[in-house]
């Protein structure tokens, strides 16, 4: 059985690309077998060839660390518009620290800041930050941050986990049964590190300063109440060819 067929069997439904895929990252006949293989058992395409496309991008991707998703690719392109010229991005929970290398790629004047609580993700994250002059920091939220970011910051980007626990089980198995839990539970009702991201943004904005945080269509309101009762003048916005959703906050001036 050749490995498109394979694939397809397998429930892939871009086989044709995913083996094409494959077939490049394999340096021989039995890692190819193998790679397959895995693919075959669910394992994301991602982590087996290494690297994920974001944005025109090649992110290295590591086992267990959140895959950047196509619909946050709608808040790097609204936060693209946002960094001044030697502006200080910082992006919070920033797994492989794609956002924020997106939103600054092409700008060569910029000062990039990523935190982390997965030391897993702290790894794969200074691959990607690093190479392009940015830091990465571990720990939870804001406490990852260096202090003398405080008032600072231009863009912070969030995406933080915002899948309400109960309902992790009904995702798909690549995301449930492979990226790890603290990258996908957002509490009871999806919005806990929503509150604390809220709550604290103004802190660490610089007077007209902006906080985009992903979220879904569900939540977005109520995030962007989160955002509002911290004291920013916030608004949502959505994208209907990505179906990418996200609230935005500006402390005001």
């Amino acid at each position: 059985m050749d490995i498109v067929t394979r694939l397809r069997a397998a429930g892939c439904v871009f086989a044709e690309d995913e083996a094409e895929l494959l077939l490049g990252a394999a340096a021989a006949p039995a890692e190819l077998e193998s790679m397959v293989d895995r693919r075959v058992a669910g394992e994301p395409l991602e982590y087996i060839v290494g690297w994920a496309e974001f944005r025109g991008l090649r992110i290295a991707v590591e086992p267990g660390v959140f895959v950047p998703r196509r619909r946050t690719e709608f808040m790097v392109e609204r936060a693209s518009k946002l960094v001044p010229p030697g502006g200080v991005v910082v992006d919070l929970c920033c797994g492989t620290g794609a956002i924020g290398v997106a939103a600054t790629t092409g700008m060569s004047d910029f000062e990039l800041y990523a935190g982390e609580i997965d030391p897993n993700a702290v790894h794969c994250a200074r691959r990607n930050v690093e190479p392009v002059g940015g830091q990465v920091f571990q720990g939870d939220l804001y406490d990852a941050l260096p202090v003398t970011l405080r008032g600072r910051v231009d863009v912070l980007l969030v995406n933080a986990p915002y899948v309400p626990t109960d309902e992790i089980a009904m995702m798909p198995p690549e995301a449930r049964d492979h990226e790890a839990r603290v990258a996908l539970d957002g509490g009871s009702d999806g919005l806990d590190l929503h509150r604390r991201v809220a709550l604290d943004a103004p802190t660490w904005l610089r007077p007209g300063g902006h906080v985009l945080v992903e979220t879904s269509a569900r939540q977005a309101a109520t995030t962007q109440r989160l955002l509002t009762d911290a004291g920013l003048e916030a608004g949502v916005e959505h994208s209907e060819e990505v179906d990418g959703t996200i609230a935005v906050g500006r402390r005001p001036i």
